[in-house]
Protein backbone atom coordinates (compact mmCIF):
# COMPACT_ATOMS: atom_id res chain seq x y z
CA UNK A 1 0.00 0.00 0.00
CA UNK A 2 1.15 3.20 -0.74
CA UNK A 3 1.74 5.39 2.19
CA UNK A 4 0.56 9.54 1.97
CA UNK A 5 3.94 10.83 2.11
CA UNK A 6 4.85 8.47 -0.90
CA UNK A 7 2.28 9.76 -2.67
CA UNK A 8 2.94 13.45 -1.82
CA UNK A 9 6.69 13.19 -3.13
CA UNK A 10 5.25 11.53 -6.34
CA UNK A 11 3.14 14.43 -6.83
CA UNK A 12 5.87 16.36 -6.16
CA UNK A 13 8.43 14.90 -8.57
CA UNK A 14 5.87 15.10 -11.27
CA UNK A 15 5.77 18.15 -11.44
CA UNK A 16 8.90 19.43 -11.18
CA UNK A 17 9.46 17.46 -13.60
CA UNK A 18 7.01 19.13 -15.71
CA UNK A 19 8.12 22.22 -14.73
CA UNK A 20 11.66 21.52 -16.15
CA UNK A 21 10.39 19.94 -19.27
CA UNK A 22 8.17 23.49 -20.07
CA UNK A 23 11.14 25.90 -18.84
CA UNK A 24 13.57 23.45 -21.04
CA UNK A 25 11.56 23.91 -24.03
CA UNK A 26 10.86 20.94 -24.57
CA UNK A 27 7.06 21.38 -25.18
CA UNK A 28 5.76 22.76 -28.59
CA UNK A 29 5.53 27.00 -28.43
CA UNK A 30 1.95 26.36 -30.03
CA UNK A 31 1.10 25.16 -26.28
CA UNK A 32 1.78 28.58 -25.20
CA UNK A 33 0.09 30.44 -28.02
CA UNK A 34 -3.45 29.49 -26.55
CA UNK A 35 -4.98 31.65 -25.04
CA UNK A 36 -5.14 31.68 -21.24
CA UNK A 37 -7.21 34.19 -19.76
CA UNK A 38 -9.47 32.85 -17.36
CA UNK A 39 -13.27 32.15 -18.65
CA UNK A 40 -15.69 35.09 -18.42
CA UNK A 41 -18.42 34.67 -16.17
CA UNK A 42 -20.87 34.27 -18.84
CA UNK A 43 -18.70 31.73 -20.68
CA UNK A 44 -18.37 29.88 -17.21
CA UNK A 45 -22.60 30.08 -16.92
CA UNK A 46 -22.89 29.16 -20.73
CA UNK A 47 -21.56 25.89 -19.78
CA UNK A 48 -22.73 25.24 -16.93
CA UNK A 49 -26.04 25.36 -18.91
CA UNK A 50 -25.04 23.19 -21.72
CA UNK A 51 -23.77 20.66 -19.02
CA UNK A 52 -27.53 20.38 -17.66
CA UNK A 53 -28.97 20.34 -20.69
CA UNK A 54 -26.75 17.33 -21.80
CA UNK A 55 -27.15 15.86 -18.93
CA UNK A 56 -30.90 16.14 -18.95
CA UNK A 57 -31.32 14.92 -21.81
CA UNK A 58 -29.20 11.67 -21.19
CA UNK A 59 -30.92 10.96 -18.12
CA UNK A 60 -34.64 11.81 -19.89
CA UNK A 61 -33.22 8.99 -23.17
CA UNK A 62 -31.41 6.77 -20.73
CA UNK A 63 -34.54 6.26 -18.11
CA UNK A 64 -37.49 7.62 -19.76
CA UNK A 65 -38.25 10.00 -17.26
CA UNK A 66 -41.49 12.03 -16.59
CA UNK A 67 -42.38 15.89 -17.68
CA UNK A 68 -42.31 16.00 -14.12
CA UNK A 69 -39.12 13.93 -13.48
CA UNK A 70 -37.26 15.91 -16.10
CA UNK A 71 -38.35 19.25 -14.37
CA UNK A 72 -36.81 17.66 -10.97
CA UNK A 73 -33.39 16.93 -12.59
CA UNK A 74 -33.28 20.40 -14.23
CA UNK A 75 -34.01 22.26 -11.17
CA UNK A 76 -31.63 19.81 -8.98
CA UNK A 77 -28.96 20.50 -11.42
CA UNK A 78 -29.24 24.21 -11.99
CA UNK A 79 -29.09 24.48 -8.23
CA UNK A 80 -27.09 22.24 -7.38
CA UNK A 81 -24.20 22.86 -9.68
CA UNK A 82 -24.74 27.04 -9.52
CA UNK A 83 -24.06 26.38 -5.70
CA UNK A 84 -21.02 23.97 -6.48
CA UNK A 85 -19.59 26.48 -8.22
CA UNK A 86 -19.75 29.73 -5.73
CA UNK A 87 -18.48 27.40 -3.39
CA UNK A 88 -15.68 26.60 -5.19
CA UNK A 89 -15.21 30.62 -6.32
CA UNK A 90 -15.02 31.32 -2.40
CA UNK A 91 -11.83 28.31 -1.97
CA UNK A 92 -9.89 29.93 -5.01
CA UNK A 93 -10.92 33.67 -4.29
CA UNK A 94 -9.35 32.12 -0.71
CA UNK A 95 -6.31 30.78 -2.36
CA UNK A 96 -6.85 27.67 -1.01
CA UNK A 97 -4.20 25.17 -2.45
CA UNK A 98 -5.20 22.26 -0.53
CA UNK A 99 -6.94 20.04 -3.16
CA UNK A 100 -8.42 17.52 -0.96
CA UNK A 101 -10.90 20.76 -0.19
CA UNK A 102 -11.93 21.10 -3.27
CA UNK A 103 -12.79 17.44 -3.46
CA UNK A 104 -14.62 17.94 -0.43
CA UNK A 105 -16.82 20.56 -1.53
CA UNK A 106 -17.35 18.75 -4.91
CA UNK A 107 -18.20 15.57 -3.62
CA UNK A 108 -20.82 17.02 -0.86
CA UNK A 109 -23.03 18.84 -4.23
CA UNK A 110 -22.71 16.07 -6.11
CA UNK A 111 -24.10 13.08 -3.04
CA UNK A 112 -27.03 15.83 -2.87
CA UNK A 113 -27.42 15.34 -6.18
CA UNK A 114 -27.69 11.83 -5.72
CA UNK A 115 -29.67 12.04 -2.86
CA UNK A 116 -31.93 14.07 -4.64
CA UNK A 117 -32.47 11.80 -8.09
CA UNK A 118 -33.05 8.77 -5.57
CA UNK A 119 -36.34 10.44 -4.13
CA UNK A 120 -38.11 11.15 -7.38
CA UNK A 121 -36.65 8.16 -9.36
CA UNK A 122 -38.82 5.24 -9.84
CA UNK A 123 -37.49 2.03 -8.18
CA UNK A 124 -36.61 0.34 -12.10
CA UNK A 125 -35.05 3.96 -13.08
CA UNK A 126 -32.72 4.18 -9.79
CA UNK A 127 -31.25 0.54 -11.00
CA UNK A 128 -30.69 1.53 -13.78
CA UNK A 129 -29.24 4.99 -13.15
CA UNK A 130 -26.89 2.71 -10.42
CA UNK A 131 -26.32 0.77 -13.30
CA UNK A 132 -24.54 3.63 -15.68
CA UNK A 133 -22.04 4.62 -13.51
CA UNK A 134 -23.22 6.19 -10.15
CA UNK A 135 -23.04 3.59 -8.48
CA UNK A 136 -19.22 3.62 -9.08
CA UNK A 137 -19.41 6.97 -8.69
CA UNK A 138 -20.64 6.76 -5.19
CA UNK A 139 -18.66 4.03 -4.02
CA UNK A 140 -15.58 6.56 -4.68
CA UNK A 141 -17.09 9.61 -2.43
CA UNK A 142 -17.87 7.27 0.30
CA UNK A 143 -14.49 6.13 0.07
CA UNK A 144 -13.11 9.64 0.08
CA UNK A 145 -15.24 10.32 2.52
CA UNK A 146 -14.03 7.36 5.14
CA UNK A 147 -10.45 8.48 3.91
CA UNK A 148 -10.90 12.06 5.24
CA UNK A 149 -12.55 11.13 8.53
CA UNK A 150 -10.02 8.57 9.35
CA UNK A 151 -12.42 4.82 8.68
CA UNK A 152 -9.99 2.33 7.28
CA UNK A 153 -12.08 0.81 4.66
CA UNK A 154 -13.42 -2.92 5.11
CA UNK A 155 -11.81 -5.81 3.24
CA UNK A 156 -14.00 -7.72 0.72
CA UNK A 157 -13.96 -11.34 1.54
CA UNK A 158 -13.14 -13.02 -1.88
CA UNK A 159 -14.31 -16.89 -1.94
CA UNK A 160 -11.81 -18.77 -3.41
CA UNK A 161 -13.31 -21.33 -5.84
CA UNK A 162 -12.34 -24.79 -5.84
Amino acid sequence: MVTYKVMNFIVKSAIISASALLFLGIFPARLFAQDQQPMTPEEIEKKRLEYIDKEKERLVSMLDLEYYQEFWVDSTLTHDLAALQDELAVLRESKVSNYDMYIAVQDKWYQRIYDSYHRFFTPEQWAKYLKSGAEKEQALRDKRRDKAAGIKPEKKNKKKKK
